[in-house]
């Protein structure tokens, strides 16, 4: 028996270079050599020259060695309890249910990488190679080698012979296809006369498995006689393992009895210090808890007490603060099982309690008697509603507000219609019952007083609506202020608690109890100062802090663990103060919505009065009272509502279009009836106006004089100083005279009346812009198909249209173009920036008056023109001198220079006289050159001289004219 790890059991050749080589040759040749599966599963499958040295727990602990036989080999080959074989020596003692766990690598063992066994491989290299070249040559002569050869391949051989079924790992006759090809029951049968056949199979079949058994055991007992010399050795190996396992456990015997003694000498005091402390700190705990219940017990009876004050908050912050006692500290408490569904109960209750109270506050607030007093109805009232019903997180309590509101603004027109009504003796109510019918019985200064005292009652409606709402806006913003400091105060809380967790570290140290010791002196000093950390969730902002005389104020002290409630006392705008919790719960984007709700209420309040006033209007507009309205009563109107909707806008700060619309619509139908009025005026004083000059009222000038001054409106009239003042020949105009008609003094003042309705109600100016353009349009081709289109003659009765009217007609025509640069400023700085494109209406106007203008000064030059064309045709040279003709077209000239000169300004005259004087040397070229008159100083040359000169000189003559520069040499051929 080889005692020693390192001896082997192979004898040793001559040569260790022989060895080696035979070594090798083994390996190549048995390599793909595998032992049986079923008998031993982690018999090793690689070299098997580890067979021939001595059996290691440390080097054989992956393959097969001797240590994984059993004593009884039969009884280990045959018990089919074992699923595998076990692969640990320990497994004899602790039984088959020992399992192998993995054994964490030794940090004090290197790891071996190829890298260490470089210089090895450096060195044997050379001696390899000499091995090699030595195998070549030298043929094996080891007759052990072949022996052993030979034996493994006639047991291979014998194994071939067993049936591979056999040999599969998962081999397991409880199945019935392995157990049927195993005992083929098909050849066996009960039936007569087979018998001896039956029975002649079987005995094949089990000579057949016993020569299989035979076989396998055989090989088996080969396996082990080639290690037997490793099983004596293992046997060795267990005795000192026994002996080491065996002092082992002296030692340790030896230590536990020391240790004990350490205990009851150092340790069995001190820990029964801590744990009478553990103890103490237990019934402390006990005590605080026992206070917690009184105090709960008081819950309800002080919740009833805040609601009889109407303490919402008071009632919801001690609720909340004992429902979440009873979940985290009072949890289990058997007593209080019920309490918690009853405090439910309690404040869903207080839910509906604080919609109703809201919902009568609303109703209070806004149908007291409407005064110029906003200040807000029992604002510490609204606020502790408001704080409530955020709380409960009733973030619609503003609807109700807002239908309150809708019913107080009809409550208001009703009542305003009624006490007015009720005033005016002429409506008898008890025979026009509706309110509706009654109010149109009134005239437009009851009507007017009565719009106005709605309109006054609505703007202290919204002034009270307003403050209200801030108010409940003020506590909204108060929260979401609160929600920010919280949140920067954990914050802070949590960078200062990882700054101590950085410092601060403890070394805990487990008792018999399961306590830490640090846990133990920790609870200690929270025990000492339990007494003095008094919790105040149970107290309401206007509440006591305890509501049974039994209990002390210390009884109200809860555990300080449990105490998260961080409270803030703020002053709200109506000086109440309200301790805002962290119970609230409500995150910034909903009080930022709540908040813009609450400011869209405002806005709907605007909405409000300004529908109902549209409706109130359109009433009275039903039986078209407010299209007869002269331009005067709609002005005060449009005044009034204009006001009215500057002070809404001022209050809510939002525009609200429904009564401007109605204004609009209004205006549009006074503008329609106003430029119709003005129009039917307009053409009935052109349709009898006889075109003769007209004298001017000092009224008149006055009102010229004001526009030239800037003041673009119609003067106060003065009766007294108009009847001392005498009417003037001409309308003086900026130092011009103009001679007009008294059409057009009248449409001088309509165009001021276009422009003071425009101050007056500047949201019509387009709709005015417009109008006043076709008026002056429907003036010019009026007047044009008066004059020019001689209408007069039928319409007025004129006998004939005279020079005179057709320069009264331009002049008058003048004096408006004047004007129209004044009226498109005036309109211009009333106009929005994208409306300018209107005013080029006032360009189209201006162009056909020049042009109408240009068509009488033609029609002008026309007259005389044919005049010339009549008397020249007949003109001869011959004596006297002056001719007829001559004097004829002198007379012709002094008259119409007579008929225009006092109406038409010096410049237009003289231009004037120019184009006739050149139609008058064309007519007289023309007809000089008919009679063969030339400029050649012979006797008809001088008569045609003396006409002309005689011509010249009477032109000249007349006033105005004198420097006229006349070119009569134009009259004779230019010779060529």
């Amino acid at each position: 028996m080889a005692s020693s790890h390192s001896s082997s059991p192979v004898p040793q050749s001559k040569s260790s270079d022989a060895f080696f080589k035979k070594e090798a040759d083994a390996t190549k040749r048995f390599r793909p050599v595998q032992s049986l599966p079923d008998v031993c599963p982690k018999e090793p499958t690689g070299n098997p020259n580890s067979l021939h040295d001595s059996p290691s727990l440390v080097v054989d602990q992956q393959r097969w060695t001797i240590y994984h036989s059993k004593v009884n080999l039969p009884a280990a080959l045959n018990d089919p309890r074992l699923a595998k074989r076990e692969s640990d020596f320990f497994t004899k003692t602790w039984g088959v249910d020992f399992v192998d766990t993995e054994v964490t690598p030794s940090f004090y063992l290197p790891q071996i990488t190829k890298e260490h066994f470089a210089s090895y491989q450096q060195e044997i290299t050379p001696r390899e190679k000499v091995h090699e070249r030595c195998k070549n040559i030298c043929t094996p002569k080891d007759t052990f080698d072949r022996t052993l050869l030979h034996t493994h391949d006639k047991s291979r051989t014998d194994l071939e012979q067993v049936p591979k079924i056999f040999m599969k790992p998962d081999f397991a006759l409880e199945d019935s296809l392995t157990f049927n090809a195993v005992l083929p029951w098909s050849h066996f049968s009960t039936a007569g006369g087979k018998g001896n056949r039956d029975a002649a199979s079987s005995k094949l079949l089990q000579e057949k498995l016993s020569h299989y058994l035979d076989i396998v055991e055989v090989n088996i007992a080969h396996q082990i006689s080639l290690r037997s010399e490793a099983f004596f050795h293992a046997m060795t190996s267990q005795h000192e393992l026994q002996d080491y396992l065996r002092k082992t456990s002296q030692a340790v015997k030896l230590l536990r009895e020391k240790i004990s003694k350490i205990d009851k000498v150092m340790c069995e005091g001190s820990l029964r210090v801590l744990r009478l402390s553990l103890t103490r700190n237990n019934c402390i705990k006990a005590y605080n808890k026992l206070k917690l219940m009184a105090t709960v017990h008081q819950t309800q009876p002080t919740v009833q007490l805040l609601l009889s004050t109407s303490e919402y908050v008071g009632a919801l912050d001690l609720i909340a603060t004992t429902q979440e006692v009873l979940q985290q500290e009072l949890q289990g408490i058997h007593s209080f099982r019920h309490l918690g569904s009853q405090l439910c109960e309690l404040e869903k209750l207080i839910d509906k309690m604080m919609i109703a109270e809201f919902s009568t506050y609303a109703r209070n607030d806004l149908n007291r008697p409407l005064e110029d007093d906003c200040q807000i109805l029992e604002e510490e009232r609204l606020v502790s509603l408001v704080f409530g019903l955020l709380k409960q997180r009733k973030l619609n309590f503003y609807e109700i507000y807002g239908d309150e509101m809708i019913n107080t603004a009809k409550n208001i027109i009703k009542q305003c219609v009624v006490n007015t009504v009720s005033q005016i003796e002429e409506i008898d109510t008890e025979v026009v019952v509706k309110l509706a019918d009654q109010m149109r019985m009134m005239n437009f200064p009851q009507w007017f007083d009565l719009l106005k005292n709605i309109f006054s009652k609505f703007t202290i409606f919204l002034k009270r609506v307003k403050a209200t709402l801030n108010t409940i806006r003020s506590v909204v913003f108060l929260v979401l202020d609160k929600n920010q400091k919280t949140r920067d105060l954990e914050d802070t809380l949590q960078k200062d608690s990882a700054k101590e967790s950085l410092v601060d570290s403890e070394v805990a140290y487990l008792t018999h109890e399961g306590m830490f010791i640090s846990d133990a002196f920790g609870d200690g000093e929270l025990a000492a100062g339990a007494a003095d950390s008094a919790s105040q969730r149970n107290t309401s902002p206007n509440s006591e802090p305890c509501s049974s005389d039994s209990v002390s104020e210390p009884e109200c002290a809860t555990d300080s663990s449990s105490s998260k409630e961080h409270t803030s006392s703020s002053v709200t705008p109506g000086g109440v103060d309200m301790m805002i919790g962290e119970d609230m719960k409500l995150t910034d984007l909903e009080l930022g919505r709540l908040a813009n709700n609450i400011q869209e209420l405002l806005y709907n309040a605007s909405d409000i009065c300004h529908d109902r006033s549209v409706k109130f209007l359109m009433a009275r507009a039903k039986d078209g009272f407010l299209e007869k309205l002269n331009s005067n009563e709609f002005v005060t109107l449009s005044r009034l509502m204009e006001g009215f909707i500057l002070d809404t806008e001022q209050i809510c700060g939002r525009k609200s279009m429904s009564l401007r619309g109605a204004l609009q619509s209004q205006a549009n139908r006074f503008v329609n009836r106003f430029h119709e009025e003005r129009k039917t005026k307009l053409s009935l004083l052109l349709d009898n106006e006889r075109w003769k000059q007209a004298e001017v009222p000092a009224e008149f000038q006055d009102l010229v004089d004001s526009v030239s001054d800037g003041r673009i409106s119609l003067p106060e009239k003065k009766p007294t100083a108009t009847e001392e003042r005498k009417p003037a020949e001409f309308l003086i105009v900026e130092g011009q005279k103009y001679a007009t008609v008294g059409t057009v003094l009248l449409l001088i003042r309509i165009i001021l009346e276009y422009c003071q309705c425009v101050d007056n109600i500047p949201s019509i100016t387009t709709d005015m812009l417009t109008r006043l353009s076709d008026l002056l349009k429907y003036f010019n081709s009026r007047s044009c198909q008066l004059v020019l289109g001689a209408g007069a003659l039928q319409v007025v009765g004129l006998k004939t249209i005279t020079t005179k009217n057709l320069a009264l007609s331009s002049r008058c025509l003048q004096l408006i173009v004047h004007y129209i640069p004044i009226i498109r400023a005036h309109f211009e700085a009333r106009l929005q920036p994208k409306q300018f494109s209107m005013l080029r209406h006032f360009d189209h106007i201006t162009k056909d008056y020049h042009d109408h203008i240009a068509e009488i000064s033609a029609k002008l030059v026309a007259i005389m023109d044919s005049l010339f064309d009549k008397l020249l045709s007949k003109y001869e040279v011959k004596a006297p001198v002056p001719s007829a003709c001559f004097r004829n077209i002198c007379k012709q000239m002094a008259k119409m220079h007579e008929a225009i000169y006092d109406l038409l300004p010096e410049e237009q005259t003289q231009m004037l006289f120019l184009r006739i004087n050149a139609s008058y040397k064309l007519h007289l070229k023309r007809q000089l050159a008919h009679l063969n008159v030339v400029n050649d100083g012979g006797p008809l040359n001088g008569l045609v001289t003396s006409d002309v000169a005689f011509y010249t000189g009477n032109l000249q003559a007349l006033k105005g004219l004198n420097n006229l520069d006349l070119n009569m040499a134009e009259i004779w051929e230019q010779k060529r």
